[in-house]
């Protein structure tokens, strides 16, 4: 199994003679991911994997171990679940870092945007809210909560927060499974002057992992996103929850 994992030609992208210690000593769980890795190429998006009985007997190790490859596999977003087996992942969807809605990122990469309504509800401005949203402390605002999907699949969860007295008609002129941002600027004529965020790996709360279909442990990419309108009043909060098997966020790097 050592032969398999012998120092290789770097290949830009990849951990450097692939993540094997200088000691070159590795344990056996990452002798069999590596192996299990180049099964994943040959395989292919959506090819099934061997069950792990199967696997544990083609690299003579326990159940236990494949397991444990598996699951770093899995995390990682490479092989998904189906049914009662395991399939190859397709490629993460690449987000901007931008103020692109999540429509137009999704839709840039050949998928199907898609959102889920969870709630929207009024309740009075607390003061940790109102900075960040211009407004008064009591005053009603919008909390708007949606899981998101790409096709039909279950990716993220995200939360709004918006004076009531920027969208008052939310409840009744705006479509849930639609671009929120292209209904400030469609029917509000509301545009987007600028917005700083924030990115994090957090875990997900039991009932967020439940909303969009996780188990607890898998980490997530956490977004906070504070908007302002084109003339650089406080506008929105937005705080957006990711799978990090299935997401990778991009941006593009300039002097100052």
């Amino acid at each position: 199994m050592e032969e398999h994992l012998r120092y290789q030609p770097h290949r830009p992208g990849r951990p450097v003679r692939s993540g094997i210690p200088e000691h070159g000593r590795v344990p056996k769980y990452y002798a069999v991911k590596a192996r299990i890795s180049v099964l994943v190429e040959e395989l292919g998006e959506g090819g099934s994997l061997p069950t792990e009985r199967d696997l544990a007997e083609r690299y003579e190790v326990s159940r236990e171990t494949v397991r444990q490859a598996l699951r770093e596999l899995l995390l990682e977003g490479r092989l998904r679940r189906s049914g009662r087996g395991t399939v190859v992942a397709g490629p993460k969807l690449e987000q901007p870092l931008s103020l692109a809605s999540y429509t137009e990122g999704v839709r840039r990469q050949g998928r199907r945007p898609g959102r889920t309504l969870i709630g929207l509800e009024q309740f009075p401005c607390p003061t940790e809210l109102s900075g960040g949203i211009g407004a008064e402390v009591g005053e009603p605002v919008w909390h708007l909560e949606r899981v998101l999907l790409a096709d039909d699949e279950r990716v993220g969860l995200a939360s709004t927060y918006i004076r009531v007295a920027r969208a008052p008609r939310l409840d009744s002129d705006f479509k849930p499974d639609s671009s929120f941002y292209g209904y400030l600027g469609d029917s509000l004529g509301i545009a987007f002057g600028g917005a700083d965020e924030k990115l994090e790996t957090v875990l997900a709360t039991p009932r967020e992992a439940l909303l969009i279909g996780t188990p607890p442990a898998l980490p997530m990419l956490l977004i906070h996103r504070f908007s302002r309108d084109q003339g650089g009043a406080p506008l929105e909060r937005v705080r957006s929850l990711y799978r990090g098997d299935r997401f990778s966020f991009t941006t593009r790097l300039r002097p100052e």
